[in-house]
């Protein structure tokens, strides 16, 4: 992965959910692909809500989510739809951010959905215009200019 130039920006909010939305697409695709895997190792039996059955599909399918948002970051820093809108994820240091510092965005990227999107609102203030999920692991989300991809 090449150095993030020092024309790059700190991500406006904007951009982070218009990535976000673009990210959607695969990350359902991939969903709705794991439910049919259960769904057919089940032999077309759905799971019954609040069962030990629910709870692991529920589990493989946030560790397919871990794996396509994991992999990207790790692999280029970038998911599909941060390509699409110039936007790279690098370790404070500048480098591609460890595994513990990509599980512990995840996780607590998890929280700032959840907290009604205050996690990613909190970018509107930062100075950097880090979320929470940033400040948690020690990354940062930049704008690339046109001339670095």
């Amino acid at each position: 992965m090449p150095e993030p130039t020092t024309a790059a920006a700190p991500a406006a909010l904007h951009w982070r959910l218009l990535a976000a939305l673009y990210d959607l697409l695969p990350a359902l695709a991939l969903w709705f692909t794991t439910a049919a895997v259960v769904l057919l190792l089940r032999g077309g039996e759905t799971v019954t809500p609040d069962s030990v059955g629910a709870w692991l599909q529920l589990a493989s399918m946030a560790g397919v989510g871990f794996g396509y948002y994991g992999l990207s970051w790790r692999r280029g820093g970038q998911t599909l739809g941060m390509r699409a809108w110039r936007l790279r994820l690098v370790h404070a240091s500048g480098q591609v951010p460890p595994w513990r510092a990509v599980l512990l965005r995840y996780l607590v990227a998890g929280v700032s959905l959840g907290a009604f999107g205050l996690g990613f609102l909190w970018s509107l203030w930062d100075p950097q215009r880090r979320s929470w999920h940033d400040l948690a692991s020690g990354t940062r989300l930049l704008r690339l200019p046109r001339s670095t991809l």
